[in-house]
């Protein structure tokens, strides 16, 4: 699997995913239906646009995301 794959290429369709389900429309559906649906795609972009920040690592078949999740004020560059 390691053999031809590309970390940072992976990274960047997360990146376009996130981008895409900005763009998605709505279904023409209501009420609770609309309701989930809209929920979905919150959680879809933070997903997406997580893994899309992340640094990526692949070390003797091991791929490792790094991902700072704290907030951008308190980011040092250092991982704790």
């Amino acid at each position: 699997m390691a053999d031809g794959f590309n970390p940072q290429e992976m990274i960047d369709r997360f990146r376009e995913r996130a981008e895409a389900v900005k763009k998605r429309n709505l279904p023409a559906v209501g009420g609770e239906e609309r309701r989930l649906f809209i929920e979905q795609a919150e959680r879809d972009f933070m997903d997406f646009s997580i893994i899309s920040d992340a640094s990526a690592t692949l070390e003797n078949g091991i791929l490792t995301l790094s991902i700072d999740l704290r907030p951008p004020d308190s980011q040092s560059g250092e991982q704790g």
